[in-house]
């Protein structure tokens, strides 16, 4: 029995093959939406490239982008077949390239509903690449003055600027590593000399953080040096008192942001393969109630229409059955060809003389 078998006259084919090809021309449109959101996360994700570890992020806007291309050349070529459709002469010329092309539509769909939920999942591939580009990111920050590494303070400041966040795991990342440049060190100071002595790898490390850490909506001046050291301010505990530098860490604020924005793609692209899927199973109606047209001299006569001509279960069955002809084919020519092989063979005679 057919799945979903549907009965077509001359008015309901009409109307059908109308529809689609208004529905094709609103996929093209929701392709060039997919395209768009894919080149505008690419862009984003370019503006702090320098701050990620690898270029794995990217999978996701190359493939919306990808999804986007396809969708318009797809939906633009079902939209001429249904428009075509509507003249029998015309409709001949698409007749035998219709099965290919829906073969090719599903695969298409499968690899868009595929994009969509890579755009929920990349989350955890994301924290790691953002965790360890922030983390070289924040050791390059001192080295003003090496060709290739001289932007990096300009892009942490605007970063933690941006969005209000401090290092990479919070303020006290900071703490860690050396971020002030030996070019404004007084190594003559004893101080600055004692706190290189006091490192194992010979770096000045301070309890300060970059100004850039600072949050404005304090009404405290900022403490951005000594932070730890309750007597080098007054009226001030480390402990206790609310900071005023950005507690949240600039990984937990870059994801959040990045998550939010792939999730909300995610939906988009769905939604675009529901409507997809719905021009895929109209159009296939449409292929199947114009092939069963009892006599094709007489468009106006009644046809069928269906999405398989068997039930699921007996195409799968068939699909499985196909599949093993397959093999046993390819295993029967292999063999074919290794007794040929050995057939080719003379065998040595040794003569006793």
């Amino acid at each position: 029995m057919a799945l979903l078998k549907v009965k077509f006259n001359q008015k309901k084919r009409v109307k059908l093959a109308q529809g689609l090809w208004l529905m094709n021309w609103f996929s093209v449109f929701a392709g060039i939406l997919v395209f768009s959101m894919g080149l505008f996360l690419k862009i984003e994700l370019r503006k702090r490239s320098e701050v990620m570890d690898n270029s794995e992020s990217h999978f996701v806007p190359n493939s919306l982008i990808l999804m986007g291309i396809l969708s318009c050349a797809f939906n633009g070529f079902a939209g001429k077949i249904c428009y075509d459709s509507l003249d029998p002469a015309k409709f001949v010329k698409w007749k035998p390239l219709l099965k290919p092309y829906l073969a090719l539509c599903f695969l298409f769909n499968v690899l868009l509903f595929f994009v969509a939920l890579i755009c929920f999942l990349m989350r955890g591939s994301l924290e790691s690449t953002l965790a360890q580009g922030l983390k070289n990111g924040m050791k390059f920050y001192r080295d003003t003055d090496t060709p290739g590494r001289c932007f990096m303070k300009k892009t942490i400041d605007m970063l933690q600027i941006e969005f209000k966040c401090c290092g990479n795991n919070g303020f006290k990342d900071w703490f860690e590593i050396q971020w002030i440049s030996n070019r404004y060190l007084d190594f003559s100071s004893k101080e600055v000399k004692d706190r290189i002595k006091s490192n194992v790898d010979g770096r000045y490390l301070v309890d300060g953080v970059p100004f850039s850490c600072c949050n404005p909506s304090s009404p405290r001046p900022c403490i951005q040096y000594q932070v730890t050291n309750n007597s080098a301010h007054y009226s001030y505990d480390y402990q206790t008192e609310e900071l005023n530098l950005w507690r949240r860490g600039c990984r937990e604020a870059l994801l959040h942001y990045y998550s939010s924005m792939m999730s909300s793609m995610g939906v988009v692209v769905l939604l675009v393969w529901l409507f997809e899927m719905s021009v895929m199973v109209g159009l296939r109606l449409l292929h199947t109630s114009l092939e069963s047209i009892a006599n094709p001299e007489d468009p106006e006569c009644e046809s069928e229409g269906w999405i398989l001509e068997n039930s699921l279960k007996d195409t799968f069955k068939s699909a499985l059955e196909n599949l093993k002809k397959i093999g046993k084919f390819n295993q029967v020519e292999a063999d074919g060809e290794g007794a040929g092989e050995e057939g080719g063979k003379t065998p040595a005679i040794t003569t006793v003389s």
